[in-house]
């Protein structure tokens, strides 16, 4: 069945990077599009950035500049590189396959001094 574990979140503080990574089993990953998403505390789940199967990628306005999403098919996994981190940013980060609605269970992302 289909599966996305998500990985690498963790407290950073402002400014700061981090990575995180999706692994996806269970279906052929490359003919896949993928999304990221982000829940805060309070607030709906957002949509963060895609990337197509041709590597095409959109942002939401409020990363563009500092996030990257980028996909590694020969190892079935995506990612998405987060630079010059904001408190704003604290969120559990989603991993998501939008054909047929797939979520991972997400890894929690805390930039705070």
């Amino acid at each position: 069945q289909v599966q996305l574990v998500e990985s690498g979140g963790g407290l950073v503080q402002p400014g700061g990077s981090l990575r995180l990574s999706c692994a996806a089993s269970g279906f052929m990953f490359s003919h896949y599009d993928m999304d990221w998403y982000r829940q805060a505390p309070g607030k709906e789940r957002e949509w963060v950035a895609v990337i197509n199967i041709e590597r095409t990628t959109n942002y939401v306005d409020s990363v563009k500049g500092r996030f990257t999403i980028s996909r590694d098919n020969a190892k079935n996994t995506v990612y998405l590189q987060m630079t010059n981190l904001k408190p704003e940013d604290t969120a559990v980060y989603y991993c998501h396959r939008n054909w047929g609605n797939y979520w991972g269970r997400g890894t929690q992302v805390t930039v705070s001094s």
